[in-house]
């Protein structure tokens, strides 16, 4: 797939959002299309890891396997009871998709949204700490990756990020890909399970991505806003930090 361009600063010298973010946290929301306990954790763990590659690579920096996890939240791991929950709430729903499949076609779509709004902020941010310093080589094999990681989870916990979510709720609501898929999970009667986006499907993620940065460009600020919360939480240190999202 072909990834779209950052789009140039503004004379209010507000930050861009990198196309290469805004295309990923596309991917992440459309990754899987079918959302089957465990592996839509796992396919996001790698889309996201995926990222933090790229993102560091692009800085001329090391990827050390361990700062990647830290960095993409990898090292959070689900409680068991989580999990169980997750399995139990898939198999006792799953039948009934074909009765209320409106309802979880909404509920799918949510996924998709919570899935790009946290790679969105992530990606985000992370582009922030690697621009202003916070990681280096030496940095990446310390404890800094979980410094910066905590800093960026207590910054989306304390953001609103409603505005964001609504675009990409509309955004993913008007996907053909995801229509299509909902309507083969919720009608076909062997189903294949998880995918990504084929390259037949490339074209509508570009779509998808364009549509997200020029939306995204409206809210400019709010990206500032992200910036100086993640900047007051890093210099604060642990204590105003968070392992959870």
């Amino acid at each position: 797939m072909t990834e779209p361009k950052s789009r140039p600063a503004s004379k209010n010298d507000l930050p861009p959002l990198a196309g290469r973010v805004a295309f990923l946290a596309v991917a992440s929301g459309l990754t899987p299309l079918i959302p089957v306990p465990f592996l839509d954790d796992y396919a996001l763990g790698q889309v996201r890891e995926g990222m933090v590659r790229q993102i560091l690579g692009e800085h001329g920096l090391p990827t050390p396997a361990k700062a990647v996890e830290v960095l993409a939240g990898s090292h959070v791991s689900t409680s068991l009871s989580g999990h169980v929950k997750s399995f139990v709430k898939g198999v006792l729903l799953f039948p009934m998709q074909w009765v209320f499949r409106k309802v979880f076609f909404v509920l799918w779509v949510k996924d998709c949204v919570d899935m790009a709004s946290t790679s969105l902020h992530h990606g985000f941010l992370l582009t922030h700490a690697v621009e202003r310093g916070d990681l280096d080589a030496k940095a990446l094999e310390a404890d800094m990756p979980r410094k910066v990681y905590d800093a960026m989870v207590a910054t989306c916990a304390e953001v609103d990020a409603r505005p964001i979510n609504q675009i990409l709720r509309r955004l993913f609501a008007s996907s053909r890909v995801l229509m299509a898929e909902a309507s083969r999970a919720f009608f076909s009667q062997k189903n294949p399970g998880p995918r990504t986006p084929d390259a037949a499907e490339s074209a509508e993620v570009k779509s998808l991505t364009d549509r997200l940065l020029a939306e995204l460009w409206e809210e400019r600020g709010y990206f500032v806003t992200l910036q100086q919360h993640y900047d007051k939480h890093l210099k604060a240190g642990p204590a105003a930090g968070g392992s959870g999202r």
